[in-house]
């Protein structure tokens, strides 16, 4: 499967936009919003995610709320597969897995349909989201697709945040693709 090259992630780099002490002092948020709003550096974005996986024999791919929605949708429409959203909790309408992650101060809880893969048997899933930090909402997800059987071949990840090691533990789960690595 492919991979960017220097110049191609410095491009895809320079399209996202660093905000200061958001949400709180001391953090450097990485905004994607401007990467997003650049209909160029999207189509490209897309146009990679969809040479890397067009042959990965995929039957889903599952994006984590709100962001994993918004790489994981045009990226399952072009690759003509399901998407299943990942979401926290009481936002899905029918039955429910739940799995709770630790935060830094205290714990989290996302969701999943019960009958999310039930269309294909031992299915191929990506999960796919905007950055991997610590890790734990990836890995929470990760426990949930394997709860209900699919295979997880891959997690996806437009940036990681490495000092922060959220790929160490999730790497027992899956391989992992950074596109980019800050």
């Amino acid at each position: 499967m492919n991979k960017l090259s220097n110049d191609e992630k410095k491009y895809l780099l320079s399209t996202i936009r660093d905000v200061q002490n958001f949400p709180k002092p001391g953090i450097l948020f990485k905004d994607i919003t401007t990467l997003l709003g650049d209909k160029d550096a999207f189509k490209f974005l897309l146009d990679h995610l969809e040479n890397r996986y067009k042959n990965a024999n995929l039957d889903y791919i599952v994006g984590i709320e709100s962001r994993g929605f918004i790489l994981g949708a045009p990226l399952a429409d072009r690759l003509n597969i399901a998407f299943v959203p990942i979401r926290k909790p009481h936002k899905l309408p029918y039955m429910t897995i739940s799995q709770k992650y630790s935060l830094e101060y205290g714990f989290d809880e996302i969701e999943m349909h019960v009958d999310a893969f039930e269309k294909v048997q031992n299915p191929n899933v990506l999960l796919v989201d905007d950055l991997i930090a610590t890790g734990g909402t990836a890995k929470a997800a990760c426990e949930l697709i394997r709860e209900v059987g699919a295979n997880l071949k891959e997690a996806c990840f437009l940036l990681n945040l490495v000092d922060l090691n959220g790929t160490k533990e999730l790497e027992k789960y899956c391989p992992i693709y950074s596109i980019l690595e800050v």
